[in-house]
């Protein structure tokens, strides 16, 4: 395996981390409406910066890609540890939520970083040791079916997250209906 090119390492001054930032979150949010194809100039603007300082954070849009997805990554990871003071099964749950937002992301930059295999290992493992826990807490508080494993509960979310729902809220209802699956009953 081949080590990935990218890690989110911001920058150490206030003002070039604000942009950074903002670039992510503009990127984030133009892949996932106009896909991987989309202008770069359009998320330098949406992010309030110009090109050069785009170019200067990612220098090649692959580079932008990887941030965004590694971000979002790391995005999951922060929810599932800051999740401890829930109830299992409503930290299962804001969790599971958060990686419906992910996965739009991940969908919208797919196939522009599928081919960095170590990456995508990387990233797995990550999402797999912030979820499984949750999981396994829910499962042994009853609040979760115990005979689903977690890759079927992110078999089942991909389903959900994977779906071109009209309206938002109607993806969540779906994804309500889904969760059911994995809730015990009482």
């Amino acid at each position: 395996m081949t080590e990935t090119r990218v890690t989110v390492r911001r920058p150490q001054r206030a003002d070039a981390r604000r942009n950074f930032d903002a670039l992510l979150d503009a990127a984030r949010e133009v892949f996932a409406a106009d896909g991987a194809g989309a202008s770069l100039e359009g998320v330098a603007r949406r992010a309030g910066v110009n090109i050069a300082t785009l170019y200067r954070n990612f220098p090649t849009r692959q580079h932008l890609f990887e941030a965004v997805y590694l971000d979002e990554v790391e995005a999951l990871a922060r929810v599932a540890a800051e999740r401890d003071d829930l109830d299992p099964w409503e930290a299962l749950e804001t969790w599971l939520r958060q990686f419906v937002s992910y996965a739009t992301t991940k969908k919208a930059v797919y196939d522009a970083i599928a081919h960095n295999e170590a990456m995508f290992v990387t990233c797995r493992d990550i999402i797999h040791a912030a979820g499984r826990p949750l999981l396994k807490r829910a499962q042994e508080a009853g609040a979760a079916r115990g005979d689903v494993s977690f890759d079927d509960v992110l078999f089942l979310v991909n389903g959900v997250s994977g779906a071109n729902f009209v309206q938002e809220a109607q993806r969540d209802r779906v994804l309500a209906m889904a969760l059911d699956g994995v809730r015990a009953r009482g």
